[in-house]
């Protein structure tokens, strides 16, 4: 890891001093992972946008945590270690969360580290297609990481969606008349949780639409022959995958809106509360569609062996209509001295009319009981 870490620092155009690793929005120096970092003084953006350095400096002169209405919100973008690094040390992040943070691949959940709440979310990102194939990518998942604590909230984002730009002027801009931003870190914690919840019910809502198209498609009236099963399953993979970034992400949620969690002010657990309500909705649509999805599984492979027996029915009954015939003809197949009939004048018609009437008598039949 460390040595990708290294051709990562190696390809940035210009590698900044160790002292300064998390001053990074300096004018004239190389883009780096902040996408974005200002300090709010009483809900209202303070100045215009700063190096993390800077941010630290501002709330600390404002006063910080002591008067519950000055922090710094960092934005961050895949950051490498050495890009995160100097920002960890600023702010006094734990070693541990800081390492889910730069590597990703976590199971959402909500941990304290002392008196910050260090959050990873799954985004969801819903993809568009024209119709669904057993190789059809459904669903994009990415990865949100949040340290809150009293003073400061630093968002870390994995993957090329769930930007949390138009979040950000949505609360600097008050449209929902809430004023979270007068309520500190921890009401942009819950910001940023009903965002991605939000998301997921997007998501639910078009997968909704996949789903039904596949419940139709297995039942139409087509022979048991109409659906892919590879198209099923791969729905099924999908809603899997979905279902693994909600399903763990629900009870930290509730816990956030606990009496119990004294960390959270009560007045924004209230909030939390809301977030794991739609949260619980959208854990029981995925279940649901989970749930589903195994059924329509069962569904058509029942119906394939169904299908599939019936062609058995039609080829034993038109094998044994054959075999009449066949029966019939190869007597005078033998080499006997004496043959019955042998000398008939009508024998040869006689013993075809019996062969068409035993197979019509079958046919009919056979037809009547469904065989054919």
């Amino acid at each position: 890891m460390s040595m990708i870490n290294n051709l990562r620092a190696a390809v940035r155009p210009a590698r900044r001093r160790a002292d300064d690793s998390y001053d990074t929005l300096r004018p004239g120096h190389a883009p780096s992972a902040v996408v974005d970092c200002a300090v709010y003084q009483h809900g209202k953006r303070a100045g215009d946008t700063c190096s993390p350095r800077e941010a630290a400096r501002r709330v600390r002169a404002a006063g910080g945590h002591e008067d519950g209405r000055s922090f710094s919100w960092i934005g961050l973008h895949e950051p490498t270690e050495a890009e995160f690094e100097g920002i960890a040390q600023r702010f006094g992040l734990h070693p541990l969360a800081v390492e889910d943070a730069v590597h990703a691949h976590q199971r959402p959940k909500v941990e304290r580290y002392d008196d910050v709440l260090f959050a990873v979310f799954k985004t969801i990102r819903y993809v568009e297609h024209d119709q669904l194939t057993p190789t059809s990518e459904v669903v994009e998942t990415g990865e949100l990481m949040v340290f809150a604590g009293q003073d400061f909230v630093i968002t870390v984002r994995h993957g090329g969606h769930s930007s949390l730009q138009e979040l950000r002027h949505r609360l600097e801009a008050d449209a929902d008349g809430a004023g979270l931003l007068q309520k500190g870190p921890h009401a942009v914690l819950h910001a940023i949780a009903d965002h991605v919840v939000d998301n997921y019910l997007l998501v639910a809502d078009r997968l909704q639409t996949d789903v039904d198209e596949i419940e139709y498609d297995v039942f139409a009236n087509k022979g048991g022959r109409g659906t892919d099963v590879g198209r099923v399953y791969q729905l099924k993979r999908e809603v899997l995958e979905f279902k693994r970034a909600v399903t763990p992400l629900l009870r930290p949620m509730q816990q956030l809106s606990e009496p119990m969690q004294r960390l959270v002010d009560p007045d924004i657990q209230k909030y939390f509360r809301d977030v794991a309500d739609h949260l619980a909705r959208v854990t029981e649509q995925v279940h649901g569609f989970d749930e589903l999805l195994n059924s329509l599984l069962q569904a058509n492979l029942a119906q394939v062996s169904v299908a599939q027996n019936e062609d058995m029915r039609k080829i034993t009954a038109w094998a044994a209509i054959f075999a009449v015939p066949t029966m019939i003809t190869g007597v005078y197949g033998m080499n006997f001295d004496y043959m019955p009939e042998l000398h008939h004048k009508y024998g040869y018609p006689m013993v075809l009319g019996a062969v068409a009437l035993i197979c019509v008598g079958m046919y009919r039949g056979f037809r009547r009981n469904g065989w054919l």
